[in-house]
């Protein structure tokens, strides 16, 4: 159930809108500007339409289209004007709200590829979630791979919230991460275009059912000339069934009230398809306690660095030179320090 769209709210739901931000064009820093006074605006917006909202969320690349431009005065801070505004945004209207940016490399001025970054902002102004999107759709995005994990937060009304970012969301392992750190809603922005309709809605279904927290999913909406995204914001059931779904209209906002409490039922409760628990505890009815052991060989061999698939050598694509990107000529850094945590 949605709450009508979370018109009618309970004492226990969280209401979330998806914004179908109409993709938008950004090659100079005063169509950046402009794209992060729009997206305050919307903030607005999300608030006058509906009163309940606890949290609004724009979608992957509402900050700066599709160009996959990574030009260094087109990047963004978290000291910088944009984030600085969309912060003054949510206390104004007193709304949390999730944002994309394209975040610059600060360990490679100048020279290093930038994060796509994702926020979430409390009705206080403060950044309660940093997460840099771990896999960037390949070759086509040159962004840096994310080192830091996937985090989850506290939200609204004491909900756990965590966020993953397009491409991430075609990896089962993604969600599951999410949800064994208690996240009862996973937020999944993105940039789609019409092409993955069918991967958007299965995945954000499977997410959902295989790991019981809900998922909340946009897109952008719309043309900028040159792409088509799809908007079709989801809200999936932690039984896998859709709550609420929009279609492709430009700037829609699509809402529903979820309830963390009966996620927290689901895991606490549910025998058949408790499957977060089930991956450490298989067969408990025949063995006590279940198998508690790792028997998927692909996990033993990235821990001990070892993955490596059969169709390896058949592996075509491995850089971005398809794309017309230079091949990389220096390595992943590792993790680092969350420079969202200090302000939690």
């Amino acid at each position: 159930m949605s709450g009508l769209g979370g018109l009618s709210k309970s004492a226990q739901g969280v209401v979330v809108g998806l914004m179908q931000l109409q993709l938008p064009v950004v090659e100079t820093p005063a169509q950046l500007k402009a794209e992060a006074e729009r997206i305050c605006w919307m903030v607005g917006k999300a608030r006058q339409n509906l009163g309940t909202m606890d949290l609004v969320v724009f979608p992957e690349y509402a900050l700066h289209g599709l160009s996959m431009s990574i030009a260094p005065e087109l990047m963004v801070s978290l000291d910088g004007p944009e984030v600085a505004s969309l912060k003054a945004a949510c206390v104004e209207h007193k709304i949390w709200g999730c944002f994309s940016i394209m975040d610059l490399n600060p360990n490679f001025p100048g020279e290093g590829n930038p994060y796509n970054t994702g926020l979430i902002i409390d009705d206080q102004g403060d950044i309660q979630l940093y997460y840099r999107k771990l896999h960037p759709w390949v070759p086509v995005e040159a962004w840096e791979p994310g080192n830091m994990g996937v985090p989850v937060c506290d939200g609204p009304k004491g909900s756990k919230i965590g966020l993953i970012i397009c491409h991430d969301g075609m990896f089962p392992e993604m969600a599951r991460e999410a949800a064994c750190k208690a996240a009862e809603f996973i937020l999944r922005t993105a940039g789609y275009t019409a092409p993955r309709r069918h991967a958007w809605k299965i995945t954000n279904q499977a997410n959902a059912l295989q790991n019981l927290p809900i998922t909340a999913s946009v897109c952008l909406c719309g043309s900028d000339g040159r792409f088509d995204s799809m908007g079709e914001a989801t809200f999936c059931n932690f039984d896998g069934t859709l709550i609420n779904e929009g279609g492709a209209r430009v700037d829609e906002m699509v809402s529903a009230e979820l309830r963390p409490d009966l996620v927290r039922e689901a895991c606490a409760g549910w025998g058949v398809e408790n499957n977060p628990y089930q991956l450490w505890h298989r067969g408990y009815t025949a063995v006590e306690g279940g198998a508690m052991d790792c028997p998927c060989t692909f996990m033993q061999d990235m821990v001990a660095g070892n993955y490596k698939l059969p169709w390896d050598a058949s592996i075509q694509v491995r850089d971005g030179t398809a794309c017309g990107f230079s091949a990389p000529a220096r390595s992943y850094i590792g993790a680092e320090p969350n420079p969202g945590e200090p302000s939690k």
